[in-house]
Parts: C-alpha cells; sequence; structure tokens
C-alpha cells in the first residue's frame, strides 16, 4: 500500500509560514534602517525647525532596525 501521509519538513528546508515569517523579517529591518538613514540625510526635505526630531527619529529606527535585526538572526522571534 502506498504511502498516502504528506511529507513533513523537518530536514534542512523550513516550512513555508517560517520562510515568509524571515523574508517578511529581513524587509523589515531594511525599511527601519533605510528609513533612520533617510531621515538623518533628510531625504524628506524637513524644516530646519525639526531637525532634532529628524535626528531622534533617525536614531531610534537605526537602534530598532538594529535589535530587530539581532532578534530576528539569533532566532529569538523564533518562539512567538
Amino acid at each position: 500500500m502506498p504511502n498516502l501521509e504528506r511529507p513533513d519538513h523537518r530536514g534542512n528546508h523550513p516550512s513555508t509560514p517560517q520562510l515568509m515569517r524571515n523574508v517578511f523579517g529581513i524587509f523589515m529591518i531594511l525599511v527601519y534602517v533605510g528609513m533612520g538613514i533617510a531621515l538623518f540625510y533628510n531625504a524628506f526635505r524637513w524644516d530646519a525647525d525639526f531637525t532634532w526630531v529628524r535626528i531622534v527619529c533617525g536614531v531610534l529606527l537605526v537602534i530598532y532596525g538594529i535589535w530587530r535585526g539581532y532578534r530576528q538572526f539569533t532566532g529569538l522571534d523564533s518562539n512567538v
């Protein structure tokens, strides 16, 4: 009798939800760090009155992007 069970993905291949979670996580890391850098260089042409807001937001976005990258690559997010 043939084996009609679905093969599981316990080998070297991640399952599709895990793969999509990883791709989305890397994409969001790039978005956070990229937006932080764009704010540093005033890519959105904010007035000089908002320089401190721009710098603070840029620093926070880059720090959060680095933190999210650390969690992503160390596997801390896989427990969620």
